[in-house]
Order: C-alpha cells, then sequence, then structure tokens
C-alpha cells in the first residue's frame, strides 16, 4: 500500500497559528486543514483547489521541515490524514492541469488574460492604494519592457524594472520585494516558470503575487503556468485597461472592479 499517514507536528501547529512567514502561505494553510479539518475536510477542501501532484512534493518538504511527520502503522487516529496513493494522484493531476489549460484557452480567446480562480479566493483584499503599490516588472525586451512600464505607470502604481533573472534577483536584495511581480517567460539568462517554481518555495515570499506576461499563448504553457502557482497569465499583446484589471483583480483591490 502506497498511501502515507500524515500528523501535523508541534513545530507545524506553531507555524499556521502564528502565522509565521518564514512558512509559505499554502504551506500554513495545508497545516491548518491538516490540524483542524481532519480527512474528509482536507480531502474534499485541498485536491480541488491545489494541483494534486504538487500535493505530495508539498508535504515531503512539510515533512523535511518538522512540520508533519508520517505516523507509523498501528498508531493512526481518526483525524491523521491518509495522503492519495501518488500514481492515483499524478493521473488525477494531469487531468486536472488539462481541464484548467483548456478553459485557460477559452478565456484568453475572448478577453486575452486568465486569473487563477482558485488561489485567489483565498486571497485578503489587497489594503494598500495603487499610489503605493510597487510592481516589479521582469522583461528583457526594450521595447516590451517601456510599454509596460508605461501601461503600469498610467493605471497609477509604482514601479521598477529588471531585464533578467540577474537583474530580478539584485532588485529584491537591494531594494526589497514588490507588491506584485509582473513576469515575462522567455528572459536571456533564465526562465520565468523557473523563477516562479522557485518564488513558490521561497519561505519568505512564496505567497508574492506573480502574473505572467508573455507572448505564449499555447494552453499547454498556460496550464504549466497555473500548477507552478501563477495567479494569472497574461498574453501579448496587450491593453493598458487588460493590464491594470487582471493586476487590481489578483490584489483583490477594493474599489477597481467598477473600472
Amino acid at each position: 500500500m502506497s498511501e502515507r499517514v500524515y500528523r501535523v507536528t508541534k513545530a507545524g501547529r506553531a507555524a499556521w497559528e502564528s502565522e509565521d512567514r518564514a512558512v509559505p502561505a499554502d504551506y500554513r494553510r495545508l497545516l491548518w486543514l491538516l490540524d483542524f479539518h481532519g480527512q474528509p475536510g482536507l480531502i474534499h477542501e485541498v485536491l480541488k483547489t491545489y494541483p494534486r501532484a504538487a500535493l505530495h512534493e508539498w508535504l515531503a518538504e512539510m515533512e523535511q521541515l518538522g512540520l508533519i511527520e508520517q505516523v507509523p502503522v498501528g498508531q493512526e487516529r481518526t483525524q491523521d490524514f491518509i495522503a492519495p496513493a501518488a500514481d492515483r494522484t499524478q493521473a488525477l493531476d494531469e487531468a486536472r492541469v488539462r481541464e484548467e489549460s483548456g478553459a485557460a484557452g477559452v478565456s484568453l480567446a475572448r478577453t486575452g488574460a486568465y486569473l487563477a480562480l482558485d488561489r485567489l479566493k483565498y486571497r485578503r483584499a489587497w489594503k494598500k492604494a495603487p499610489g503605493d503599490t510597487l510592481i516589479l516588472i521582469v522583461e528583457d525586451d526594450p521595447d516590451q519592457l517601456a510599454l509596460a512600464e508605461l501601461r503600469v505607470t498610467m493605471a497609477g502604481y509604482k514601479v521598477r524594472t529588471a531585464r533578467s533573472v540577474k537583474g530580478f534577483l539584485e532588485s529584491i536584495f537591494e531594494d526589497g520585494a514588490p507588491d506584485l511581480l509582473l513576469l515575462d517567460i522567455e528572459l536571456p539568462d533564465g526562465n520565468g516558470f523557473d523563477v516562479l517554481s522557485r518564488m513558490r518555495r521561497h519561505k519568505a515570499m512564496g505567497a508574492l503575487p506573480i502574473i505572467l506576461l508573455t507572448a505564449r499563448t499555447d494552453p499547454a504553457d498556460i496550464g504549466k503556468g497555473l500548477a507552478l502557482g501563477a495567479d494569472g497569465y497574461i498574453v501579448k499583446p496587450y491593453t493598458k485597461s487588460l493590464l491594470a484589471d487582471v493586476v487590481s483583480a489578483v490584489l483583490k483591490q477594493a474599489g477597481k472592479e467598477e473600472r
């Protein structure tokens, strides 16, 4: 039997109770669900909102961090979480990605953008005004960078820019994290998907709002971006109003929906 039984440790309970920012927000939510809801609630809630194959990776990392522990055979409790078998979970996850990719393709055909509603419905509304909200744009093409900077500025937001993964890292280290990351996929020294994946694993910035801004329209790329944790996906070319609408929707800014 390949199923594993997990239980939240004292460290894991302390992490979600104290909202420890060193633990990614998705992990804190999983810990809360494991600790409070037990098996039925967790299966119902988590597997419908997260990519299912990723759940096994997250559980393994949470175990490595000491936030959860495997329960020895014979010591199980009714509230413990039984992780689905890996092979079954992988098949379901692939079906989910195909389904989301198809839906994304339909959405893009109409609007040029896609929102990860499953992620956004758990995010708190943004409290800062646009003029106090900093957006970091990572784009290597000078014309596209200038256009994105102009449109973000016209929408009322503050802007920082970078032209590469190296520039992005320097911006984070020197000036701190932005409020939202607008990220191109094709960069001269790296790949936006890799940046997205690593950001979602970062202990302090795992919950940073991230929107992919790219010329890639293949539904497979869209599904990949969503599965890796993107909050939104915008295809070039795009309009100022579309960009502003997606940013405000990702940040859940009060009063911006009536633009």
